[in-house]
């Protein structure tokens, strides 16, 4: 028998019985024998040591710790779902990134064509793509929709040797597009990586593992292939875009030495750059073309084509600028690799759409030529940037034991990015413009 009260003691049997100070009642409680005594045989209980009460382990107790377990894999489970709703949620973005990407090259080179053919003075095409988008990115600063770059005059000075070598490569490309078709300016400008590698070589003295010298062998070969079987071949428009892949190389150079440390987001940069050319290229379209040729070509083609000319202007301007700010969206998205990879079949998708619409006669050994020459861009962009990540970075002779920080190959060359990229992402980025 167990009675409630804050001190008991009874006798029962001889044996003394002592309730410990009591608690509030928590559980039901159970008895505990202390040791029984050899020396009183008639006694089941010992004189001496008392009995206690203890509480007996509730069965929630026993349970909490599988429930315990079950929520934390509840929990492992949804974060898991969550991760991979996330996931697919950014290939999704991807995706619509790279289709929208591609959709606004391909557009843009088809309203470029159309406009060269009826309105053939390329100083003035060029002139306007550039005004159109620094016109959008000085709104859009205007009115907060981005975030005004915050510049000195240091930075505008490290960026003017840039913006000329960006005029002047936009300007030959778009000078080689008035005199051939668009596909076989895509095909020589995939040369572009053998005039960073020969330029970096013997100029700057930067040698390169032999995998890289190696994967330049399909690029020239097939550019060399599509040149010489080229139907409609022009020197002028040939010349043209070796001289934009020239200088677009120059422009990487001089922006990887002069622009380093400058802390200016991608889209930002790149409107500055088209501020900057756009001041440079006026006066000398200006001086090559003149508002009196200009003006009598325009009311030509008016002419001609009707006021749907006017549309082609403005369309080839204006997409121009969203298809290069579109690229910027995607490389903060993906990694060098995925955009290489969009580079290639973003151009592959310009020449073949370009083929079809202006019905380009294509010989099967041109043909040949021109997919060897974008297997070897894609290859090159690949070894590239599997030598950076082995560490096999461009050095001087004279550092053969360490990859220069600022070199092509290495990682971290532009800190305008916010992602560090190698120069492969640098040159598949900056070569469609």
């Amino acid at each position: 028998m167990i009675c409630t009260a804050n001190h008991f003691s009874a006798t029962l049997s001889g044996t003394t019985i002592t309730r410990l100070p009591a608690t509030p009642p928590r559980h039901r409680p159970s008895v505990i024998l202390a040791s029984t005594s050899p020396n009183t045989p008639n006694s089941s209980f010992s004189f001496r040591k008392p009995l206690y009460l203890a509480p007996i382990e509730p069965v929630a107790v026993r349970l909490w710790a599988p429930a315990k377990a079950y929520e934390a894999e509840k929990a492992d489970l949804i974060q898991i779902s969550e991760e991979s709703r996330s996931a697919a949620a950014q290939k999704l973005k991807i995706g619509i990134y790279f289709a929208t990407w591609w959709a606004l090259n391909v557009v843009f080179n088809i309203y470029n064509k159309k406009v060269l053919i009826a309105f053939p003075f390329p100083w003035l095409t060029s002139t306007l793509s550039l005004a159109a988008g620094s016109l959008m990115m000085l709104i859009s600063w205007a009115s907060r929709v981005a975030e005004p770059p915050k510049t000195d005059i240091d930075f505008w000075k490290a960026l003017a040797p840039v913006a000329l070598a960006h005029t002047i490569g936009h300007v030959a490309a778009t000078v080689s597009m008035s005199k051939v078709a668009v596909s076989f300016t895509h095909i020589i400008k995939s040369g572009e990586p053998a005039f960073t590698v020969l330029v970096s070589r013997f100029l700057l003295g930067e040698t390169f593992p032999l995998p890289v010298y190696l994967s330049l062998l399909p690029i020239i070969g097939g550019c060399a292939l599509t040149a010489v079987t080229e139907l409609n071949f022009n020197m002028t428009g040939f010349m043209g875009a070796m001289l934009s892949n020239l200088a677009f190389v120059f422009r990487n150079i001089f922006s990887k030495k002069g622009m380093k440390g400058k802390s200016v987001s991608g889209m930002n940069y790149y409107a500055c750059l088209s501020l900057m050319s756009l001041l440079i290229l006026t006066p000398f379209a200006i001086a090559m073309e003149g508002p009196q040729v200009w003006a009598a070509g325009w009311q030509n083609a008016v002419s001609q084509i009707g006021p749907n000319f006017v549309w082609w202007v403005i369309a080839q301007s204006v997409f121009y600028h969203l298809y290069n700010q579109v690229s910027y969206m995607s490389l903060d998205e993906i990694s060098p690799l995925t955009f290489s990879v969009g580079n290639t079949m973003k151009r592959i998708s310009v020449i073949v759409s370009s083929i079809i619409i202006f019905h380009t006669p294509v010989q099967p050994i041109n043909a040949l030529g021109a997919a060897i020459a974008i297997f070897g861009t894609f290859l090159y962009s690949q070894v590239t940037i599997l030598t950076s990540k082995l560490g096999f970075g461009t050095f001087k002779p004279s550092q053969p034991s360490a990859a220069r920080p600022d070199s092509p190959c290495t990682q971290g060359t532009f800190s305008v990015y916010r992602n560090t990229r190698v120069n492969t992402t640098v040159y598949t980025v900056f070569e469609h413009f």
